[in-house]
């Protein structure tokens, strides 16, 4: 398999969106798809990851979602569309970037790290959800 082509994804893309996106509905991924608040991987046509990401306070970068389908996975995927995320992020003024998990995702958390996020806390949402969620930052102006 060839390297990805990484870019933000668009209308074409939104059947896939929904079908690999479960966390949000359809109005949501539409509003992200014409916000460009999709970054995309593609193998030829076909679509094999996704960054889904909104800005905290409408100010800071917050990666919501990352997702590679099961079988490319440890490929290097997920890092290459956080890198082109990163860059587009820096581009648009950025100079933090955020993201969180649930406390108990250990992968995730790892791999946000391995990203060069850190962790700055964690918060508790009631009965909307059960388990803490860490939030990690990114300092881009270093």
């Amino acid at each position: 398999m060839t390297d990805p082509n990484i870019t933000t994804a668009n209308s074409t893309h939104k059947a896939w969106l929904i079908e690999h996106d479960p966390h949000v509905d359809t109005s949501w991924i539409n509003r992200c798809i014409f916000g460009g608040e999709y970054i995309i991987a593609l193998c030829g046509d076909s679509p094999v990851g996704f960054i889904r990401y909104s800005w905290f306070w409408g100010k800071i970068p917050y990666m919501d979602m990352v997702y590679v389908v099961p079988e490319q996975r440890g490929r290097g995927i997920g890092r290459k569309m956080f890198r082109h995320w990163e860059m587009l992020m820096l581009a648009k003024g950025g100079d933090v970037l955020m993201t969180s998990s649930v406390v108990d995702e250990l992968e995730p958390q790892a791999w946000h790290r391995s990203n060069g996020f850190h962790e700055q806390g964690r918060i508790s949402f009631g009965s909307f959800q059960p388990q803490s969620e860490v939030f990690f930052i990114k300092d881009l102006s270093c």
